[in-house]
């Protein structure tokens, strides 16, 4: 697609890094770093010191664009101190997929002198004006649309379902309807008397009363009781029975 109108306007170029770049030195790192070149314009990146084959940048320039001019030119250098520095190689970055779509990140290939591949190096484009972005072009509106929110649908209720007897025959009842339960030979329930709970027992009476007079006394001993009784006589060998001997042996 072709892209014309872009006299002047801003292309940003971001330079990422490198990888797998030549190595130009011998016994220390090299010291890579990258230049680019748009028509008359040319922007430099700083020296990654000690970058080697992957050095890392992340600088970016903003050029202006030139009616007619569809590519740019990167050259990546392993800066010397005492000799001039060396060549490891270069590219030309094609800008028509970022006229277009206003955006590419991609890697690009670089070639040595004699034509082979000394690498490769990242950059990203960003072209503000891309597509409908561009001046005079207007940009497609589309219409808003306004959505009603759906409604749940209304279904109607089901009858109620209503069981039909084939003819000539009719259902019989689930279960037959037995005889009541015989009526209780008890009207209500008897009348408690008793108290509950019982009433304790009335305590008996102290001194206890004397007994009924239907009983006989008792007699009285037949010979009066003496207390405390008499004391033993102290002769040895008691004196014999009055009346009886020869006396009993002991």
């Amino acid at each position: 697609m072709s892209v014309s109108g872009i006299q002047g306007l801003p292309l940003e170029v971001t330079v990422v890094g490198c990888l797998n770049l030549k190595d130009k030195e011998w016994i220390s790192r090299q010291d890579p770093y990258v230049s680019v070149e748009y028509g008359s314009a040319r922007h430099r990146t700083r020296t990654c010191t000690d970058g080697g084959k992957n050095p890392t940048f992340q600088e970016k320039f903003v050029i202006s664009l030139i009616e007619g001019l569809r590519e740019l030119t990167v050259t990546v250098w392993n800066s010397n101190t005492v000799s001039a520095d060396d060549f490891i190689g270069n590219g030309r970055i094609q800008l028509q997929k970022v006229l277009s779509q206003s955006y590419d990140d991609s890697s690009w290939t670089i070639q040595d002198k004699c034509g082979r591949y000394a690498g490769e190096v990242r950059l990203i484009l960003h072209y503000s004006y891309g597509n409908a972005n561009q001046p005079g072009k207007s940009k497609i509106q589309t219409p808003a649309h306004s959505y009603a929110t759906p409604t749940a649908p209304h279904y109607p209720a089901y009858p109620a379902t209503t069981t039909y007897a084939p003819p000539g025959k009719s259902f019989a009842p689930a279960y037959p309807s037995g005889p009541a339960y015989p009526p209780s030979t008890y009207s209500t329930y008897p009348a408690v008397t008793a108290a509950y709970p019982p009433p304790p027992p009335a305590a008996a009476a102290y001194p206890p009363p004397p007994p009924p007079a239907g009983y006989p006394a008792c007699p009285p001993p037949a010979y009066p009781l003496q207390y405390p009784p008499p004391p033993h006589s102290s002769v040895y060998p008691p004196a014999p029975l009055a009346g009886i001997y020869p006396p009993p042996p002991y």
